[in-house]
């Protein structure tokens, strides 16, 4: 897994049909993680069972002004013994889905201490950061200042640009929303590096 431009040349990053990225979709067993992905590529509501590994998906996503992106999403299994190898999916990626289950209070210790742990990695330093806040259409669901608290987005310093979206995945609501957000971080983090890089 590599960013999608990396070695191409530089001209065709200001192309923007040309615009593909990879993003893995990570967050603890139940989350909705995997409804996410097929709500994105189908617009439909799959019945899913837990992932056991990984389900990988190429899907074009219609954002605003007119541009189609393709995002290569990496759904990767929330289970406590597939966590370690959430480090192998997020190595060179464009950006991180981080879904969390806004009705499950009690998990969300967990799902902070996760959230931190790949997202302060050596490798992810400056990786944009989607913290999808899924179930909001429930009865029970925390409000997002009390998610943001919960999982200490704040705490993830300056280096990591992040964005708390709150997204009900079953009908789709906020995803759409959500991505226009990713690819805005996604495309802000590519012109510091490309900028960097002529530094050099």
């Amino acid at each position: 897994m590599g960013n999608g431009l990396s070695e191409q040349p530089s001209f065709l990053s200001s192309v923007p049909f040309f615009q593909s990225f990879h993003i893995a979709i990570l967050g603890l067993d139940s989350a909705g993680k995997t409804t996410v992905l097929y709500r994105l590529q189908f617009n439909e509501f799959v019945n899913t069972v837990p992932t056991k590994g990984f389900n990988a998906e190429k899907v074009k996503v219609s954002l605003g002004g007119h541009r189609t992106v393709t995002f290569h999403f990496w759904d990767v299994g929330g289970q406590e013994k597939l966590r370690p190898l959430w480090k192998s999916y997020t190595r060179c990626t464009d950006a991180i889905i981080f879904v969390v289950d806004s009705v499950d209070a009690e998990r969300m210790e967990e799902a902070k201490t996760e959230l931190h742990k790949i997202a302060k990695t050596s490798e992810n330093q400056g990786v944009p950061l989607l913290v999808v806040a899924n179930k909001q259409d429930l009865r029970h669901s925390l409000g997002l200042t009390e998610i943001e608290k919960l999982l200490a987005l704040k705490e993830l310093g300056p280096a990591t640009p992040w964005h708390l979206q709150p997204t009900c995945a079953i009908i789709g609501e906020g995803l759409r929303e959500g991505l226009e957000r990713l690819h805005d971080m996604i495309l802000k983090r590519r012109k510091v590096l490309r900028q960097q890089r002529k530094k050099r």
